[in-house]
């Protein structure tokens, strides 16, 4: 892992120098819009809704559009004279019980690990927050905008959860009715989680989505129904590239020798097959990754 941001957490007058890694990554499927017919991407042009004309980068400012359809438009001053902050400390502000803080504001995940100077009274921190079973509520500068979070121990290993702000979580607006059940039918029902219960094991859970996607998209290449367009896959690249040169290489050795054609083309033939297998292979693998 390669650590994306370095800094301190304090607490009182201990100060503990930690570097941050992502501990999360996503696995879900992604797809590109192409064009059936040869594959080839899907591009978008930066048109204007109201003149209908294309525009580049350097014309396209931020726009803050109001609740009645306004648009308001900021330039880059009125952007540099927002409150943005470049502070290397993570602030713990309080310790919480940890059945206080609500799942639902709980965001992404870091991984915090000390630097050498701090092991220490990195040990420290993370035993106080074992042994008193509290959170550590805290403030972090994380891409120049300051956010609230949380840090946990989780493997021995501290964690920093980021969390979202109480307004960003939204209310229900709808009620539940005719939710009035029978006393027979909770006895029922607590039998039926009596019989499920057991212990959370996430190994027991697996994306089949995905694994049937990497399926499919495998048998096609290895059915050959794949589209060769000049964007083709960077991992067959250099296979084709050296195919090519070895191709010309033999055709010059050949005229050099004043040998037929036929041979060429036999050549060709033989080495066209295999070598669209390897590297469909290659793409399949990266894909799969």
């Amino acid at each position: 892992m390669r650590a994306i941001w370095k800094g301190s957490v304090s607490f009182g007058l201990v100060n503990v120098p930690v570097k941050l890694y992502s501990a999360t990554e996503s696995h879900d499927v992604s797809f590109r819009q192409v064009h059936a017919k040869d594959g080839g991407r899907i591009k978008y042009q930066r048109v204007c809704s109201i003149d209908g004309e294309e525009v580049a980068y350097a014309d396209i400012a931020k726009g803050y559009e109001t609740e009645d359809g306004e648009m308001v438009i900021l330039s880059d001053d009125d952007m540099a004279d927002l409150p943005v902050t470049s502070s290397r400390e993570i602030a713990v502000e309080k310790f919480v019980p940890s059945d206080q803080i609500d799942p639902m504001l709980l965001e992404k995940s870091y991984y915090l690990e000390p630097e050498k100077t701090g092991a220490k009274p990195y040990a420290l921190l993370r035993q106080a927050l074992l042994d008193a079973d509290r959170m550590a509520v805290v403030t972090v500068a994380l891409r120049q905008r300051t956010t609230i979070a949380v840090l946990r121990v989780k493997d021995d290993v501290i964690v920093l959860q980021t969390m979202m702000w109480p307004d960003e979580i939204r209310k229900p607006d709808f009620s539940i009715e005719g939710g009035e059940v029978k006393d027979a039918e909770v006895k029922m029902a607590t039998m039926l989680v009596d019989t499920l219960a057991g212990d959370f094991d996430a190994s027991e859970f697996e994306d089949d989505y995905a694994e049937a996607v990497q399926e499919l998209v495998k048998a096609k290449i290895e059915g050959g129904e794949i589209k060769r367009t000049p964007t083709s896959t960077k991992s067959s690249g250099e296979v084709v590239d050296l195919l090519a040169a070895l191709q010309k290489s033999v055709q010059a050795a050949k005229d050099s020798r004043g040998e037929s054609d036929g041979t060429e083309k036999s050549a060709k033939a033989a080495k066209k097959k295999p070598a669209k297998k390897s590297a469909a292979k290659k793409t399949a693998k990266k894909k799969a990754s």
